[in-house]
């Protein structure tokens, strides 16, 4: 990975595209959106990928994420808290819950802040009808 300093931030390019990087969101993503976004993105990928290796069925996932930064320390991050919601038809929330802390257990963004920032996991079941 290369980054390049820019007049409002950093760049950087990957086979997929570009990324600027700012503390400015006019002008790129803030360090801590990318963080957030990595954390809650692997989470969600390793997730769908245990509940498809099961055949478990859902219409749909989404994942929320609340960030508590502390402003004493650097303005860091000390907490996300990682909000499911499953939608479906006869959902098992218990089966859920398992395989939420098998993806827990098995993301690798999650395991590297492991130590340093607390990430919490809650999950919501919507039943379709």
């Amino acid at each position: 990975m290369e980054f390049h300093l820019r007049e409002n931030g950093i760049r950087t390019s990957f086979e997929y595209g570009q990324l600027d990087i700012s503390g400015d969101e006019a002008n790129g993503f803030r360090p801590f959106q990318l963080m957030v976004s990595s954390i809650a993105g692997c989470s969600l990928g390793v997730f769908r990928k245990i509940l498809d290796k099961q055949r478990m069925n859902y219409e749909d996932i989404q994942v929320s994420a609340e960030v508590t930064r502390n402003p004493d320390e650097a303005n860091r991050i000390e907490k996300i808290h990682l909000h499911f919601v499953v939608k479906g038809y006869h959902l098992n929330q218990d089966k859920l819950l398992k395989n939420l802390e098998i993806s827990r257990n098995n993301c690798s963004m999650v395991q590297s802040v492991e130590n340093s920032i607390n990430v919490e996991e809650t999950l919501e079941c919507i039943q379709l009808s």
